[in-house]
């Protein structure tokens, strides 16, 4: 009687690879490259504004500031969410009442009146506030 004896795979020659397959990972960082391109633009902070060109220095923050846009229009957000003129003063007291040192930025578009950037300077100074940043695009 003879004996069979059964032959692995491994023995008839074929060999293990080592090698890494990097296919996953190039798949996973493109997705990662097109979330971020997507996301990228909504970390800017407030609302889109067209503003003024001036020459000042560069402000450096360490926290984020307070950001309050006016639009062209008249219309005022704080970040970037809608508020009326009249509910800014209250709004920005019970802020600072929480972070007393935050700073405040005003993002005004380049073709507001000056009577609305008078009039949200003036609200923040009745809300305790005496420095205030205008945000202005390099000239």
């Amino acid at each position: 009687m003879r004996s069979h004896k059964r032959k692995s795979a491994w023995s008839e020659g074929n060999t293990l690879i080592s090698q890494i397959n990097i296919t996953p990972m190039v798949d996973v960082m493109l997705v990662l490259l097109i979330i971020f391109m997507v996301a990228a633009p909504m970390l800017t902070q407030g609302v889109n504004v067209d503003l003024p060109d001036a020459d000042a220095p560069q402000i450096r923050q360490q926290v984020e500031p307070l950001v309050i846009s006016i639009k062209k229009n008249g219309d005022l957000y704080i970040q970037n969410k809608p508020i009326a003129i009249e509910q800014l003063a209250p709004r920005i007291s019970a802020i600072r009442k929480n972070k007393p040192d935050l700073p405040v930025f005003v993002r005004g578009d380049a073709k507001t009146a000056y009577e609305h950037v008078a009039r949200v300077m003036g609200l923040l100074e009745l809300s305790g506030i005496k420095k205030i940043s205008l945000v202005t695009e390099p000239q």
